[in-house]
């Protein structure tokens, strides 16, 4: 039985058989005896984005009170979702990722707090997931970016609409008519400054 650990790109956090690339957190947010999540969602406003190895380390799913595992499909999963790269176990990638956020929304030398803030806000609408209008049509949006339309979640990459599920991507003919934007804008003006992010393979030509 999969353990309910796995992200959507709206937020959700679903259980599914598929764990994804990137793993993550959002603070303490289950029971390690029953290996359940909690009401609560998120325990602290910094939702990071992890690798799912690093240094060797192994760690039991949900075993434990240090934080709770989540999976993603993954990085622009992520980021539509509102989560940032890690500072610990991912610092090339976090720095590449402030400097475009720096550049795309026109700010200097921000902290890692100072982005959480931000994305705290545009995250989140009275413990719910936020939508925002699009700043421009959905094939012109920068690659990686994510939108939701009719309950589905679908993301942009070379102009083209892939259909998000938890076990990859798949090609939709339809126009997305009505959609509004998952990723939170401040993460979007990143993505429309340069940063790449990694995506799952089904997401490839």
């Amino acid at each position: 039985m999969p353990l309910q650990n796995r992200v959507t790109p709206s937020g959700d956090i679903i259980a599914t058989p598929h764990r994804g690339l990137f793993t993550g957190n959002r603070g303490i947010i289950h029971d390690p005896a029953t290996k359940t999540l909690l009401k609560k969602r998120w325990s602290t406003p910094t939702w990071i984005t992890c690798v799912c190895e690093f240094r060797g380390w192994r760690r039991k799913v949900m075993g434990g009170r240090s934080w709770t595992e989540l999976f993603f499909l993954d990085e622009a999963t992520a980021f539509a979702a509102g989560h940032r790269p890690c500072f610990f176990c991912r610092r090339a990638d976090a720095n590449r990722f402030r400097a475009a956020w720096e550049q795309g929304n026109g700010v200097a030398k921000v902290l890692a707090r100072d982005m959480d803030a931000v994305l705290h806000r545009e995250r989140l609408d009275r413990g719910r997931k936020r939508l925002h209008p699009l700043p421009m049509p959905v094939r012109q949006l920068p690659e990686g970016a994510m939108v939701e339309a009719g309950d589905e979640s679908y993301l942009i990459v070379q102009g083209r609409a892939l259909q998000w599920s938890p076990a990859g991507y798949r090609e939709v003919e339809c126009a997305i008519e009505h959609a509004m934007l998952l990723t939170p804008p401040s993460t979007l003006r990143a993505l429309a400054a340069g940063y790449r992010p990694v995506l799952h393979p089904s997401a490839s030509p």
